[in-house]
């Protein structure tokens, strides 16, 4: 086991969740070899091609990757990541906060080629599989940017990739509904937590309708230019927004949970073309973290 690999613990944790190798022959010995160079070139952000020898071919386990990507397998190993660490009791549901990041993007991600991505057999075609490939333009270059929940113990629980110039507010609901943690005893997914904390880009009336329809209790701060409008319309502008400080103060998880995501460089820093594989790095940088004690 090299550096940064995969422990003993979080590989008995990942195993029973992935895909058979399938195909004619038996290629591979130990499935545990090729799965360890997806989680090393995302931690590193080396290239493909100089990826150690002891991962076997860089180009089968890019493939690989690629492939669960396009496909949602990362997706669905998440899914089933956290189910387990629910029913564990490893995810704090008490209070979820909402953030974004920006990713800036290296002169490699960008001049991919205007070709139809890979879909699923089934359904329409999933939201990471953009057309604009997730990138966007400011005044330090291609960004994107990573709209993302985090639960009180500093995992994230869900995300959405998009240009670096959108808005954070209007993610917001997105992000909230791809929260789906399946329960392995019976039962519906769980989709709603019990608390969401955000900043001030997130307090627009759009989300606080939302969240109330949900039942679901937030700490959103009300910024000046809303906070000068309601007062000026009167009765008419409705009740004060509740803010509670002391809630507040755990906004940090979440800035948290973005800081030990971003450890991985790949994600600090886009590599990838596809919007679909950067999803895909990203969730399999989650999964990571998610098995992690």
């Amino acid at each position: 086991m090299g550096r940064g690999d995969l422990t003993n613990r979080e590989w008995s944790l990942l195993e029973p969740h992935l895909p058979p190798l399938g195909g004619r022959g038996g290629r591979w010995n130990d499935y545990r070899i090729m799965v360890n160079g997806i989680p090393f070139r995302i931690r590193t952000g080396v290239p493909w091609r100089d990826s150690p020898e002891r991962h076997g071919s860089w180009k089968t386990v890019y493939e690989r990757h690629r492939r669960w990507s396009a496909d949602g397998i990362w997706d669905r190993i998440l899914h089933a990541v956290q189910a387990d660490a629910d029913l564990a009791g490893r995810i704090d549901w008490s209070m979820v906060g909402a953030d974004s990041t920006s990713c800036r993007a290296h002169q490699h991600a960008a001049g991919a080629r205007k070709a139809r991505p890979r879909v699923p057999k089934k359904g329409t075609t999933p939201w990471h599989h953009r057309p604009d490939e997730g990138l966007g333009r400011s005044q330090g270059g291609l960004t994107c940017k990573i709209h993302l929940t985090g639960d009180g113990s500093c995992r994230p629980m869900a995300f959405l990739v998009t240009p670096g110039q959108w808005g954070d507010a209007p993610q917001m609901i997105e992000v909230l509904d791809r929260i789906r943690v399946p329960r392995p005893l019976g039962g519906r997914p769980r989709t709603r937590p019990d608390h969401i904390s955000g900043d001030k880009p997130y307090s627009s009336r759009r989300n606080r309708c939302y969240l109330r329809r949900h039942r679901i209790r937030h700490t959103i701060p009300e910024p000046k230019d809303q906070l000068a409008n309601r007062r000026r319309r009167g009765s008419s502008g409705g009740r004060p927004i509740v803010f509670d400080r002391e809630r507040y103060r755990r906004r940090n998880e979440v800035e948290r949970t973005i800081n030990r995501l971003k450890n991985s460089r790949a994600v600090a820093t886009r590599y990838d073309k596809r919007a679909y594989v950067i999803h895909g790095t990203v969730t399999a940088a989650t999964v990571r973290l998610r098995l992690r004690p």
